[in-house]
């Protein structure tokens, strides 16, 4: 195994449990790691500071997994990082919900790997050289202890050009998940596409926050803004919304929300799609004069890194700014961000702008955050990506 050094004064946040170490941080590599290998890493007065995985393609250089060194990096190791992981989950998973995340990557000590449950397939998307690695005995560690009909690889996301490796989709074991797998979350059925799908195929990480905003909404009529499957749509209609409209700019978002209302017996009725640019939608209800009682404004990562904090403070504070004229006195916004360089205070004040841009009063009634099965470690508070805020709006 490959020995790093650290510079002089940069061993502080591996002392503190952080998980990464910058390439700006390593003085010296004794010896060749390919990609992927476990390294152990030193300070540079020779204390052991942890093992992580190298890669010399990211700014990350080494992503630390294990602080004790007696410690064995092997199958076992991972079978019961894994094991200690689904426990942690277990109360989650009901008859009202088969569906939630497993693995959270470094929160579950396991960096760049994400598995999701969806009924009985699993999903994972693997974003790190290291776990790419050892993908097969992830692979066969799962299959023991779940059981599931299938292990689907949906490595598509961008960061795995950081690591340099390539974009996987497909089967990994066991069988192909149907285009449409049904699965069910507080009660609410959905129909996902695993294979097509955003992101693993789901948005679980709002389960907790879609089942609160809900209990606004009985009589209200709501404006779900991207909408993707419906998450926020469906749980507004199952506690008796008046109205909703749901915008996305994927006809495949729209095409499987229609599916949601039909395989939940909701009136269609009430619900009015759109597949549309939020942002041009947004402006063309106030062209129209069209208010609502209550609006979601779930966009995408703004912020995939810090660099783009100024371009993605624009975007959050115009996209709120629409929200907010469109509300009736009184009425309900709820406002997120999935971008983890966007702390909740920043997030706050780039509300405050929009308030003062859009001439409204504002009042925050109550902040939403990621649930249980997204968790945060306490050294690691970049893992803290999903903030929200419910604000009335005067």
């Amino acid at each position: 195994m490959v020995d790093i050094i650290l510079k002089k004064g940069k061993e502080k946040a591996a002392i503190q449990r952080h998980p990464w170490v910058f390439s700006g941080a390593l003085e010296k590599v004794k010896g060749k790691p390919e990609d992927g290998d476990v390294v152990k890493v030193f300070a540079f007065d020779n204390e052991f500071l942890g093992y992580g995985y190298f890669n010399s393609n990211s700014r990350v250089a080494v992503r630390l997994l294990e602080w004790d060194e007696k410690q064995v990096i092997d199958r076992s190791w991972y079978q019961n990082r894994l094991k200690q992981a689904i426990a942690s989950r277990k109360f989650i998973l009901t008859e009202e919900t088969n569906t939630c995340r497993l693995v959270f990557s470094e929160a579950d000590f396991l960096p760049g790997l994400i598995v999701d449950k969806y009924a009985d397939f699993l999903s994972l998307q693997i974003l790190s050289s290291g776990i790419e690695k050892v993908k097969t005995d992830i692979v066969e560690v799962l299959r023991s202890e779940l059981n599931p009909k299938g292990i689907f690889d949906k490595s598509d996301a961008t960061a795995r050009g950081h690591e340099g490796l390539p974009i996987e989709n497909g089967l990994l074991w066991g069988e192909n998940p149907p285009e449409f797998l049904e699965v069910k979350e507080n009660g609410i059925v959905y129909n996902i596409n695993i294979a097509e799908g955003q992101k693993s195929g789901f948005y679980c990480d709002q389960r907790d926050n879609r089942k609160i905003l809900a209990s606004y909404t009985k009589g209200k009529k709501v404006l779900d803004c991207f909408s993707y499957s419906g998450g926020f749509s469906l749980n507004s209609l199952a506690n008796g919304a008046e109205a909703v409209t749901s915008v996305d700019s994927s006809a495949l978002a729209i095409d499987t929300l229609k599916q949601n209302i039909d395989l939940n017996k909701f009136e269609a009725a009430k619900v009015t799609t759109i597949q549309s640019d939020v942002n041009k939608q947004l402006r063309a209800f106030k062209d129209s004069g069209e208010l609502f009682d209550v609006i979601v404004l779930d966009p995408p990562k703004y912020a995939p890194s810090r660099s783009a904090l100024d371009r993605a403070a624009r975007a959050y504070k115009d996209l709120n700014r629409l929200g907010m004229l469109l509300l009736k006195p009184g009425g309900l916004l709820a406002t997120f961000s999935c971008s983890g360089a966007v702390d909740i205070e920043t997030f706050k004040q780039i509300i405050a702008w929009a308030a003062l841009d859009a001439g409204k009063e504002v009042q925050i009634i109550k902040q939403f955050c990621q649930p249980e099965d997204h968790p945060v470690r306490i050294s690691f508070s970049e893992g803290e990506y999903l903030k929200g805020l419910l604000l009335r709006v005067l």
